[in-house]
């Protein structure tokens, strides 16, 4: 009787480490996931500014000059 104990009890922590396994990937997905995405809209943002300094920097050149060369 004490070996069915053991067994039943050691299935019960296997079906526990498998669980535990799977949600840490699961969450680890979604950081990478949701890391990526930051990077593709940091990446976008970080265009949209350059595109902003590169027009104001025209229109400054445009009103000292009154001309771009």
């Amino acid at each position: 009787m004490k070996n069915m104990s053991k067994l039943k009890h050691q299935v019960k922590s296997n079906k526990y480490y498998l669980f535990w396994g799977a949600a840490t990937i699961a969450v680890m997905a979604g950081q990478i996931y949701v890391g990526n995405g930051y990077r593709g809209m940091s990446q976008s943002v970080k265009d949209l500014t350059e595109m902003i300094e590169i027009q104001i920097e025209l229109e400054e050149m445009r009103g000292r000059n009154g001309f771009v060369y």
